[in-house]
C-alpha cells in the first residue's frame, strides 16, 4: 500500500531571500539532522541573468534500521538525489528528491517548495508532501514501512527547527535584510542603501486578521478562493486544533483534500471532520466512509437547522432532567443530567421516540456551538464536553424495555454522528442497578468512548479524587453537595394526562418536523428512469434543483414537453413498496417532436451533490429525469471518490437511488446565485458555515458540484 504525508503550511516570519539564505547554510551536512550524513554536489547550473538556479545533490543518510535487516540488505547507508530549483524572479525554491538506493524495489519521491506567503510579501511559506511505495523488500515489507515511516516523521518537524537556527546564524552575524533579485539592466540603476535592523517576529503573534485570506477556508468560513486556499496553516492547526503528529496533520489535510474534490462547495469545519479521524483512529478510509455517511444524514434530516427549528414541548424543558452548567477545569462546556430524577418511561409516551431523539441531537448541535465559543475565550483548541450524569434514583423503572430501547437507538445515532464530542463522562451515585444498565448500554459504546467515563458510587465523589479534581469547587452544583445553585430540571413523573396513544404519535406535528424533509427519494432502474413534471405559467422563470446520488450513477436530463404526460405512472417492476419510481414520458414520443431537451446531459456520480437552475424560455410543462447510465471509472485521483466509499456499502448493483428538491422562482427573484435560493438548504450551516456557492452561466442554466 503506498503511504503519503501532505504537511501543512508552514510560516517562516522572514523573507525569503532570508529563509534561502538559511537554507544554503545547512549544506553540505546538517547536525541538527543526525540521520542527513553529508552531501556532494552533482551538477550545478545558473541561467545567463542568475534568475534561476538548478542544483543537484546525492545525499548521504544513515537510516537507524535493526543491524540484522542492513546486514540482510547489504547496505549501510542510504542514497538519495535532490534536485532543487530556485527561481529567484519568482520567489520561489521547488524541491524534488527520490531514492536512488533499492530504486526497484522501493519508491520514495518527496517534493518541498518554499515560495512567499500570500499576505505578507516579507514571509515565506514551507509546504512538504511525499510518498512511500514499497514493492518488496526480501519478506521485511512491513518491517521497513513501519521504520521508514518513522524515522520520516521524527525528522519532519526538526526541518523547521533547522531553518530558524541558521536564521538566528545569520541575524547573530548582523544579517537581518537581504535585497532581492533584480535583473541585470535595472542593477545600475539602484542605488545602494544601508538597511535598518528587522527585529525577530514572534511565532505567536500571527493574528487572525493579517492571515484572514490564508485561513478563512480553513476553518469553514468560505471556500477557496484561490489554488492555495485549501491548505492547511500550521500555526492555525495548533492555535485552533491541538497538537497533532505530523502524520495525524497529514491525515486532515488529505481527507480535507478530498472532500474538496467530491463535494465542492460543501465542506465541513477542519474540527468536524478532525473528530471523525479520531474516532477511526485516523485510519483514512474508515474515517472517510463515516464522515460520508454522516454527511448524507445530516443533510437528508435538516440537522444543520435543528437549533433554528426546534423547539420543545413546555414539559419537556420541564421534566428532562438536563442541562449546560459553566465548564469544567479544561474549559469544556459542561453539561449535567440528572437521569436518576427522570422519568423515562413518561417523556417517551407523551413525546414519542423521534421527538426525544430529536431534543437530544439540539443539545449535542449545541455542545458543538459551545466548544467554538470557549475556544475563543480560552485562546485554546476545545473540542469536546464534558457531562456529569447524575444516578441518585435510578431503579428498575428506568429499564422500561421502549425506554432502554429508545436509549440505544439515541447512543447509536449519536455514536456513529457526533464522535469524539465528549471528553468525559462523570457518573455519580451510582445503585446497584446501574451494573444492570451498563451491561445493556455498553455494547453500543465506542471503545474510545468508553475509556473516558469514571463511575462514582455513595459518595465517593466528594472529596480528593472525585469531582473537584475535574470541576472548580465553586460550581459543583448544590445538588451534589457545592455551593453553586444549579438550575438544571429536576424532573419528576411525567403526568399520565400527557400521555399520548400510538395513533397520536404517529401523526403528531412534533414527529413529521423529523420524519418529513424539504427532500424527497426514489429509486432508478435500469430502463425506467424517475421523473417529475413542473409546470411554467411564464417564461424566463427559474427552475431549481439539489439532489444528491445515494446510489449508482446516473444521467440527469430536463426537457420541455409539447403534449400533457398522462397520469403518473408506475413501472411494475419498481412498484414494491417503498419503491418511489415514476415515469412520465411515453415510449411513443418521439425526441424533437412530442419533447426536446433543454439542457445538456449531466453525468451524475454516485455521492455527489448537485444543485443547479434553468432558466425557461417559454411557459409550459419541463421534466427532470434521472436514468441510470453504466459506471465509470476515476482513474484522475489516487484516492476514491465519494461513490467508491459508498459503494462498498450496497447491495444490490442495478438499482440507483436518488434524493432530491426542487423549486420555481419567479425571475425578479433570482439574483445568479445559489446563496438567493431554497435549494442552499443542503449546506451544511453548522459545520461549513456557508461555504455553498456557485455562478450563473450565460447559457441559462447553473450546475454546480
Amino acid at each position: 500500500m503506498v503511504q503519503k504525508y501532505q504537511s501543512p503550511v508552514r510560516v517562516y516570519k522572514y523573507s525569503f531571500e532570508m529563509v534561502m539564505a538559511a537554507y544554503e547554510k545547512r549544506f553540505p551536512t546538517c547536525p541538527q539532522i543526525p540521520v542527513f550524513l553529508g552531501s556532494e554536489v552533482l551538477s550545478d547550473v545558473t541561467s545567463e541573468d542568475g534568475s534561476l538556479h538548478v542544483i543537484e545533490r546525492s545525499c548521504k543518510l544513515n537510516v537507524d534500521a535493526p543491524r540484522l535487516l542492513k546486514k540482510i540488505a547489504g547496505v549501510e547507508y542510504v542514497y538519495f538525489i535532490q534536485k532543487n530549483t530556485l527561481n529567484w524572479k519568482d520567489r520561489t525554491l521547488l524541491i524534488e528528491a527520490h531514492n536512488e538506493t533499492f530504486a526497484s524495489r522501493v519508491t520514495v519521491i518527496e517534493t518541498c517548495s518554499y515560495s512567499v506567503h500570500p499576505e505578507n510579501e516579507d514571509w515565506t511559506c514551507f509546504e512538504q508532501s511525499a510518498s512511500l511505495d514499497i514493492k518488496s523488500f526480501f519478506g521485511f515489507e512491513n518491517t521497513v514501512e513501519k521504520i521508514a515511516m518513522k524515522q520520516y516523521t521524527a525528522n519532519i518537524k526538526r526541518g523547521k527547527e533547522v531553518i530558524e537556527y541558521y536564521l538566528n546564524e545569520l541575524i547573530a552575524e548582523g544579517i537581518t535584510e537581504i535585497p532581492r533579485w533584480v535583473p541585470p539592466e535595472k542593477r545600475a540603476l539602484i542605488k545602494p542603501v544601508t538597511l535598518p535592523c528587522t527585529p525577530r517576529l514572534d511565532l505567536d503573534s500571527l493574528t487572525q486578521s493579517s492571515t484572514k485570506d490564508a485561513t478563512s477556508s480553513l476553518s469553514g468560513a468560505a471556500g477557496p478562493t484561490t489554488p492555495d486556499a485549501d491548505k492547511l496553516d500550521a500555526d492555525y492547526i495548533e492555535r485552533y486544533l491541538g497538537q497533532l503528529t505530523p502524520m495525524q496533520e497529514s491525515c486532515l489535510i488529505q481527507l480535507r483534500q478530498w472532500l474538496q474534490e467530491t463535494h465542492k462547495g460543501k465542506i465541513p469545519k477542519d474540527e468536524h471532520i478532525l473528530r471523525f479521524l479520531r474516532a477511526r483512529d485516523f485510519n483514512m478510509d474508515k474515517a472517510r466512509e463515516m464522515l460520508c455517511q454522516s454527511l448524507t444524514w445530516r443533510k437528508q434530516y435538516q440537522v444543520d437547522y435543528i437549533l433554528e427549528t426546534w423547539r420543545p414541548p413546555a414539559f419537556l424543558e420541564e421534566y428532562y432532567a438536563g442541562g449546560w452548567h459553566f465548564h469544567d477545569r479544561n474549559g469544556r462546556p459542561l453539561y449535567i443530567l440528572r437521569l436518576g430524577q427522570m422519568d423515562t418511561k413518561g417523556l417517551v409516551k407523551a413525546l414519542g421516540e423521534e421527538a426525544l431523539l430529536r431534543h437530544v441531537l439540539s443539545i449535542n448541535e449545541e455542545g458543538q456551538k459551545r466548544c467554538e465559543e470557549n475556544t475563543k475565550i480560552f485562546g485554546r483548541p476545545i473540542t469536546s464536553w464534558t457531562c456529569l450524569v447524575d444516578l441518585e434514583g435510578l431503579n428498575m423503572r428506568h429499564l422500561w424495555r421502549p425506554g432502554v430501547k429508545a436509549l440505544l437507538r439515541i447512543i447509536e445515532v449519536v455514536e456513529a454522528n457526533y464522535p469524539e464530542t465528549l471528553g468525559r463522562l462523570l457518573i455519580v451515585r451510582a445503585p446497584r442497578v446501574f451494573p444492570v444498565l451498563w451491561t445493556l448500554v455498553s455494547p453500543f459504546i465506542n471503545d474510545n468512548t468508553r475509556q473516558k467515563f469514571l463511575v462514582y458510587s455513595g459518595n465517593n465523589y466528594q472529596g480528593v479524587g472525585g469531582l473537584v479534581d475535574y470541576i472548580d469547587k465553586e460550581i459543583i452544583p448544590d445538588f451534589l453537595g457545592g455551593d453553586c445553585l444549579c438550575n438544571v430540571p429536576e424532573g419528576g413523573l411525567v403526568p399520565k394526562s400527557l400521555y399520548q396513544t400510538e395513533e397520536d404519535l404517529e401523526n403528531s406535528d412534533h414527529i413529521k418536523l423529523w420524519t418529513e424533509t424539504i427532500y424527497q427519494s426514489a429509486h432508478v432502474f435500469k430502463g425506467a428512469p424517475h421523473e417529475i413534471v413542473i409546470e411554467i405559467l411564464e417564461g424566463s422563470s427559474v427552475i431549481t434543483w439539489d439532489f444528491d446520488i445515494l446510489k449508482g450513477d446516473l444521467v440527469f436530463n430536463i426537457f420541455h414537453s409539447k403534449r400533457s404526460p398522462q397520469t403518473a405512472k408506475k413501472d411494475p417492476a419498481t412498484s414494491a413498496p417503498g419503491v418511489n419510481n415514476v415515469q412520465l414520458i411515453e415510449r411513443s414520443w418521439v425526441l424533437g417532436v412530442d419533447y426536446s431537451m433543454v439542457e445538456s446531459p449531466l453525468m451524475c456520480r454516485e455521492g455527489e451533490s448537485i444543485q443547479g437552475s434553468h432558466i425557461t424560455r417559454w411557459p409550459g410543462l419541463y421534466i427532470l429525469q434521472w436514468k441510470v447510465t453504466g459506471h465509470v471509472s476515476n482513474t484522475g485521483t489516487a484516492l476514491p471518490r465519494v461513490d467508491d466509499v459508498l459503494a462498498s456499502l450496497q447491495v444490490s448493483s442495478h438499482k440507483c437511488k436518488v434524493m432530491y428538491y426542487t423549486e420555481v422562482l419567479a425571475s425578479e427573484d433570482f439574483r445568479g446565485s445559489m446563496t438567493s435560493l431554497e435549494s442552499c438548504h443542503s449546506g451544511f450551516s453548522q459545520l461549513s458555515a456557508g461555504t455553498t456557492s456557485s455562478s450563473q452561466s450565460q447559457s441559462s442554466s447553473l450546475i454546480s458540484r
